[in-house]
């Protein structure tokens, strides 16, 4: 929905300031001046399609699959470009963390390597590896990400993109 604000003056009257004098003759001052005014009203336009964020669909395979032999899959939507991985899984209650990642991990700042994810599908939806992520996973392969370092779109782009969760439990 899209809203216009339209501007017009809106006539206010002036104040007048009379004085009469009772010493010396019966005079009158009058003051009229002009003051600035200001209004507005709000019209709904519908002129402008409004605009729309491409989003991006996520997946999230479980760490270990079930007794059918498959992995369980969580799902998630996320506006393009906007939120890193981690702060998704967060927001969606999906599992990050490993045991041990649950208890020493560094709360995003991307310093101890507890959340890391492959990227299955839709690695060109996301962003480069970071610094960091150069640094933590050198010894990794390139499909391997952290989660908190990992920025979803680019604000342009949509699609999907299938994450597998603590993927050292598959190794």
């Amino acid at each position: 929905m899209a809203f216009a604000v339209k501007l017009s003056p809106l006539p206010l009257r002036s104040p007048e300031i009379t004085i009469v004098s009772s010493g010396f003759s019966n005079s009158v001052i009058s003051f009229n001046r002009k003051r600035p005014t200001l209004s507005f009203a709000v019209s709904n336009s519908t002129e402008e399609p409004p605009t729309t964020t491409p989003e991006i669909e996520l997946e999230f395979l479980g760490p270990k699959p079930g007794d059918d032999g498959k992995y369980p899959v969580d799902r998630a939507a996320a506006a393009s470009g906007e939120k890193l991985l981690r702060t998704i899984m967060a927001d969606n209650k999906i599992e990050l963390y490993g045991t041990y990642g649950k208890v020493m991990n560094c709360g995003g700042g991307g310093s101890c390597g507890t959340c890391i994810v492959e990227v299955v599908e839709g690695k060109e939806l996301l962003n480069e590896r970071t610094n960091t992520e150069l640094k933590y996973l050198k010894k990794k392969p390139e499909s391997w990400r952290l989660a908190c370092q990992t920025i979803v779109g680019n604000k342009e782009n949509s699609g999907k993109v299938r994450i597998q969760r603590l993927p050292q439990w598959k190794k």
